[in-house]
């Protein structure tokens, strides 16, 4: 995306900046969405005849659903992942490895999205992707998909997608990954497209710089709004999937919420509104958040064991 020069992020409010991230995803989304349909009307050559479940409604062309990504439609955190393949093409240093292993470890135990720790894990890719061009992390998104992100999407979160997609309606990622990954992924799962974290290029050059903030918590609900908008839908009709508390915002905006492998805040919130839950989780809490039982990385086994220990001693 062209640099916007003008913007000058720390002197406007936080909304202000919410706005701004919104609106620059559901620009990006719209954009990329467009090129998916042109590309499937080439492979297919014809549109196949919707099913018809009984929710989503099909044929309800002014509703859509969007899906929180991490941890949500896929285990893990995809800027994790990503920055797994980086290391691997040599981006950065093993330290930095380390740092993005214990990053991971830290999400799966935890299970939520902590906004500073989180905030960090970005300005951390940020520095990494300054320099290289737009094309080229695209490019290799593609072979990381494959190599880390494909075996860890939740097969039931991928059937509510499907639904809605057999109903004819719109299926959209809304994510604080970058906005190239979710568009990746979203084009992998056969969704509509992406509303993720504009960083800002120059030529086709990242800066370094975002386009306003990340898409996290209320700036999701500000990409929501604004692509609803531009698609002129009813958000009343739509739904909307997250895991995370931070996404209540977002859930808050349509008629049908649901709760998908919620973390403690969430289930209470949605519990208390008689919000759907959905959760595809089994057996006790590390394997609830995610934790494999033999990790395929040594640097992740080794970040993992290291943080149980410290928290068997801090109890």
């Amino acid at each position: 995306m062209a640099a916007l020069g003008w913007l000058t992020p720390r002197r406007r409010s936080s909304t202000a900046r919410s706005v701004l991230a919104g609106e620059a995803a559901a620009e990006a989304a719209r954009k990329t969405s467009q090129q998916f349909e042109t590309d499937a009307r080439a492979r297919t050559g014809a549109d196949t005849a919707p099913a018809e479940p009984a929710f989503p409604v099909a044929g309800d062309i002014g509703a859509a659903a969007f899906f929180d990504l991490d941890n949500t439609v896929m285990q893990g955190a995809a800027i994790f992942h990503f920055g797994r393949g980086l290391y691997k093409r040599k981006f950065f240093q093993r330290r930095e490895l380390a740092r993005f292993a214990w990053q991971q470890t830290w999400f799966r135990i935890a299970g939520v999205e902590d906004p500073e720790h989180m905030q960090d894990v970005r300005e951390s890719a940020l520095s990494i992707v300054k320099g290289h061009r737009v094309s080229e992390l695209m490019s290799i998104g593609e072979e990381i998909y494959d190599e880390y992100m494909a075996d860890r999407i939740w097969p039931g979160t991928r059937a509510l997608a499907q639904a809605h997609l057999d109903a004819g309606q719109k299926v959209w990622l809304v994510t604080a990954a970058p906005v190239e990954t979710a568009t990746i992924i979203a084009r992998r799962l056969g969704l509509t497209g992406a509303l993720g974290t504009v960083a800002e290029s120059v030529d086709g050059v990242y800066t370094g710089k975002l386009v306003g903030e990340p898409l996290h918590g209320p700036a999701k609900a500000e990409a929501v709004r604004a692509l609803a908008s531009a698609e002129e839908l009813d958000l009343s009709r739509c739904a909307a999937y997250s895991d995370s508390h931070n996404d209540i915002p977002m859930l808050s905006l349509v008629g049908h919420p649901y709760a998908i492998n919620p973390d403690t805040k969430l289930r209470k919130h949605a519990r208390e509104r008689d919000w759907r839950l959905r959760d595809y989780r089994t057996g006790r809490k590390a394997a609830k958040v995610g934790i494999p039982a033999a990790a395929g990385v040594g640097a992740l086994a080794g970040g993992t064991a290291a943080a149980v220990a410290l928290h068997r001693r801090r109890r």
